[in-house]
């Protein structure tokens, strides 16, 4: 019996020690495993190879002024490429003007007629009056897309310069393009009334670029001569009129910084020759007429020149878009005075 109660305590007591116990380990434990979040660091989980540029870039950028393009190259690692905003869509243009014009006058011979031509090319001046310049028609009747990229052309140009930088610039190339005008004037001139202190000019670059077209330039008919198109109602002036490989032309001179190897690199320049010979052809100022155009475009360093033929089965598809522009400007004008009525 004793032996018995003996065993009963040893149970009880090991029972009691087993169950004091296990609330504390366990528990314990298992509470301090669920109170407690494991720490992560963010840093782990950035993709140090994908980005080891941008902290270089960074640490490169403490030690040099930035720059509006150090900006946007900063941006461009931190943001990514930007996303280009979309030119707006061309207009369609219709196939036909409604109010066509022939762009050649068959009262007015092709063949020269020596009687008649002028012994010294004409230099006619533009008489300001409200009827509108070829230039005016181009610049109020431009698409929605050329628009847009000049915008975007003029904005990234005072981005780089500033406002005031920006109307130096402009002024510079007009004062540039102005004084290359003058000296191709003087040089296809008989008379050659370039001024020594002028005498410089021929050495630019401008002048440099166009040697190649020059020679393929003979008989001069017009240079910086107002033409007015007595029925369709505009005027412009043109830069010359001369042979071009043997082709009577209408010429006109372009200034650029930028290549310009293609005719439709000119934009507009086009439409701006045609409306002159289309107007040449029916002033009758001018005893000739014109069939073809040639755009030159010119490098201010010196590069060969890029000269665009325009034959007259050419010029003929400009013609038909110009009389659209022309269409445009007047349905614009009438509107316009209307709303000043109201």
């Amino acid at each position: 019996m004793k032996v018995f109660q003996t065993i009963c305590r040893q149970l009880q007591s090991s029972k009691r020690l087993f169950v004091e116990a296990a609330p504390c380990v366990v528990f314990s434990t298992s509470s301090y495993l669920r109170g407690r979040k494991k720490r992560v660091n963010p840093y782990e989980q950035v993709d140090q190879e994908k980005y080891s540029d941008l902290v270089k870039s960074v640490l490169s950028f403490r030690d040099h002024a930035q720059t509006p393009q150090s900006l946007f190259e900063e941006d461009a690692l931190l943001y990514g490429p930007v996303s280009k905003s979309k030119a707006p869509k061309q207009e369609e243009e219709a196939g036909v003007p409604q109010n066509w014009f022939p762009l050649f006058n068959p009262e007015k011979s092709i063949k020269p007629d020596l009687a008649r031509d002028p012994p010294v090319p004409l230099k006619i001046p533009l008489q300001r009056n409200a009827i509108p310049s070829v230039t005016r028609v181009l610049q109020q009747t431009m698409t929605s897309e050329q628009t847009f990229y000049l915008e975007k052309w003029r904005q990234r140009m005072i981005l780089e310069l500033g406002e005031d930088g920006f109307a130096e610039y402009t002024s510079n190339m007009f004062l540039q393009g102005k004084q290359f005008h003058g000296a191709l004037e003087s040089i296809l001139s008989p008379q050659g009334n370039l001024k020594e202190r002028d005498e410089s000019l021929l050495e630019s670059g401008y002048v440099q670029s166009v040697q190649h077209v020059l020679k393929d330039i003979s008989g001069v008919r017009a240079l910086e001569s107002a033409v007015k198109h007595e029925t369709l109602q505009y005027v412009g002036l043109l830069d010359c009129v001369a042979d071009y490989q043997g082709k009577l032309c209408v010429i006109d001179w372009k200034t650029s910084e930028k290549p310009k190897p293609f005719i439709r690199n000119t934009f507009d320049n086009p439409l701006q020759v045609v409306a002159y010979v289309g107007a040449v052809n029916h002033d009758a100022n001018y005893s000739f007429q014109v069939q073809c155009g040639l755009i030159v475009v010119a490098y201010k360093d010196g590069s060969p020149a890029h000269p665009h033929f325009m034959d007259a089965e050419l010029c003929s598809q400009y013609w038909a878009k110009w009389l659209l522009r022309l269409e445009e400007y007047t349905k614009k004008e009438k509107s316009q005075n209307i709303q000043k009525l109201d």
